[in-house]
């Protein structure tokens, strides 16, 4: 496994050098993401994903998925990795076996999260088990099952929940795939009121209208209210609809993004965040990276999009054709950053310890970027990170400035870590540093399949 998982590893960071940076980009590259539900609190963007395992048996190329996963942005560019907020484990009802590879370990399909009374509503459907729903007391959980038992049964199509509450407080619940079934929900959103309804306007057989698949994402801009989904099939495109109610009808209004060959599925997201925004979904750029075969390793990404005057939307190019959103502000290094808040990188993987999240380098020349970074007129004029080396006692952290070949800043060895494990303290004075850079950490010297170099934190002063 981990010879396989270093050859991929390997493999994507060839691509991905050839890659341009004007080109839309993945966001997400330490891991296969997908299913994105954006939420905003706080002033701070929350994506909830599902993550696609890298390997599965061999000659398996479906979905493999088990857990739910989360990160932050507050610039919309570069992206902190929060590791696993749930799994298939949160469910006991949904503790049986079911076709295909991995049984109980499979089917984390995808989620919706949202905030009411100061209580965070995971909603997550389990393939063929139904739509589960768990409540946290933060947005970065822990999460826990209150009602021990499926809101949403098998029997109705239950896959890809949305959730929404509109401005009189009601709350409703949309899903399905080849039907759109809705219900409201009660104020504590772990209960239904009243019927769940089918739609009869978004459905699979009524292509030649709505071109509704799966996947339904419900937004609501001024008094115009936006059904987004995945759509025909295969491939999928966004399609959307407007409605003058939260329930409809739908009149289609055309495509967010058409579908395109070079990806078999979508799925969107759709949230406000300082005056702009913005479209999420994924395609399969980097799984394509690593082979010519198909494989559900999926890649969120997000673009801008803009309105008209009549309320609909631009259709946008397809994600490889796209641009990347500019930062909305900058990034303060003067203070401890998590080492997994990334804007680009290669060569790198994240792994949970005891701290939380760290960063791991599987090859030479394996680097991060973190995007727009501001030191200020006053500058930084020393370092301190958190790491640790494994196997070679000779592997360096180049710290760079606009470019991965741009300005060395100065270049640290990476002490081994202890020999229970832990990571060691390294400090080191730079020269001042002002303005604002694109900040580049290069790791170099790094040999073998077993050498690994790891960040859990970083800081200037």
């Amino acid at each position: 496994m981990k010879n396989q998982l270093l050859k991929s590893v390997l493999t994507l960071s060839a691509f991905m050098v050839t890659m341009s940076v004007s080109a839309q980009r993945p966001i997400i590259q330490t891991k296969f993401t997908a299913d994105p539900a954006p939420m905003v609190h706080n002033d701070t963007v929350f994506l909830y994903t599902t993550h696609d395992e890298d390997y599965a048996p061999e000659g398996y190329a479906g979905f493999r998925m088990k857990e739910w996963l989360l990160y932050t942005s507050t610039d919309m560019v570069n992206w902190t990795d929060h590791g696993k907020v749930a799994n298939l484990h949160n469910f006991t009802w949904a503790a049986k076996e079911i076709s295909g590879w991995g049984g109980f370990d499979n089917g984390a399909w995808a989620p919706q999260c949202i905030e009411r009374n100061g209580k965070f509503y995971l909603y997550c459907p389990l393939q063929g088990r139904g739509i589960g729903v768990l409540v946290g007391d933060s947005p970065y959980g822990p999460f826990k099952d209150p009602i021990g038992k499926p809101l949403i049964s098998g029997k109705y199509d239950s896959i890809d929940p949305t959730v929404f509450i509109d401005d009189d407080g009601q709350a409703y619940l949309y899903w399905g795939n080849p039907n759109m079934w809705y219900a409201k929900l009660n104020e504590d959103m772990i209960s239904l009121k009243g019927e769940i309804t089918k739609d009869t306007n978004l459905t699979k057989e009524n292509r030649g209208n709505v071109h509704f698949q799966e996947g339904p994402w419900i937004y609501k801009r001024g008094k115009q209210y936006y059904m987004a989904y995945a759509s025909t099939c295969c491939p999928e495109g966004i399609g959307y609809a407007m409605g003058d109610t939260p329930t409809g009808p739908w009149v289609f209004k055309g495509y967010l993004m058409k579908p395109d060959g070079r990806s078999s599925g979508n799925h969107p997201g759709i949230i406000d965040y300082h005056g702009k925004t913005y479209l999420f979904g994924f395609n399969y750029q980097l799984n394509y990276a690593i082979t010519n075969k198909h494989h559900e390793r999926r890649s969120v990404c997000v673009a801008e999009i803009a309105f008209n005057a009549d309320g609909t939307i631009n259709e946008e190019p397809w994600w490889m054709e796209n641009q990347n959103p500019s930062p909305i502000r900058t990034f303060n290094p003067l203070r401890r950053v998590e080492a997994e808040t990334i804007a680009w990188s290669e060569g790198i993987k994240t792994c949970s310890h005891d701290n939380g999240i760290s960063i791991v380098a599987t090859k030479n020349g394996a680097f991060i970027q973190v995007a727009n970074v501001n030191f200020g007129s006053k500058g930084a004029s020393a370092f301190r990170a958190l790491v640790g080396g494994e196997k070679s006692k000779n592997i360096s952290l180049e710290i760079r400035l606009d470019d991965l070949n741009g300005k060395l800043v100065r270049k640290i060895q990476i002490p081994q870590k202890t020999k229970s494990g832990k990571y060691r303290t390294i400090k080191a004075n730079i020269p001042r540093v002002t303005g604002v850079h694109d900040l580049y950490f290069v790791f170099n010297n790094i040999k073998g399949e077993d050498n690994h170099a790891y960040i859990d934190y970083w800081e200037f002063k």
